[in-house]
């Protein structure tokens, strides 16, 4: 029997069958196999422990502003459904697209530029690929992967002098 739970990551109210994983003894489920591959990336930025509760338990949000050049612009009705596809994205608040430029704001938290970058490959919305554009890219991605992991917390008992931060 299927009941209703939470997602962790963007606090839908999911069946407990939807996108289901195991960690730590738990079980959790998902609304998208996005929020399933955030969470599994860094499950303790979602889920914390008694008396130290995780980012997401406590509602914070990390909203990024980017502007993505693509490899050819696209028409209206290209950029209608990039926009479409985009906004089916967990985490993705507001889009403009002109020609061959996207603006994006989004929730780290719930999304990253590798996941929205995947997602426009996938309609066919290629981002640049010269060497300028990928290196900038890398670097986000690895910004992103620093801050994503720099708020996850650890156990205040296996840590209890620096507040439940390892790297303290």
């Amino acid at each position: 029997m299927s009941e209703i739970i939470e997602d962790p990551v963007c606090h839908m109210q999911v069946s407990s069958t939807s996108f289901a994983t195991e960690y730590a003894g738990r079980c959790y489920a998902f609304c998208s196999a996005q929020c399933r591959e955030r969470f599994l990336a860094t499950p303790r930025v979602y889920i914390g422990f008694p008396g130290n509760p995780a980012a997401a338990q406590e509602g914070k949000k990390s909203i990024k502003r980017r502007r993505l050049l693509l490899s050819a612009p696209l028409d209206a009705g290209q950029a209608e459904q990039a926009k479409c596809a985009l906004l089916e994205l967990m985490g993705v608040q507001e889009i403009v697209i002109e020609g061959g430029r996207i603006e994006i704001r989004y929730d780290l938290i719930q999304v990253t530029a590798e996941q929205i970058e995947e997602k426009l490959a996938l309609i066919g919305a290629d981002l640049g690929d010269d060497w300028i554009d990928r290196l900038k890219m890398a670097f986000i991605h690895n910004l992103e992967e620093i801050e994503i992991s720099s708020l996850q917390v650890d156990d205040r008992k296996r840590y209890p002098l620096t507040g439940g931060n390892a790297l303290e």
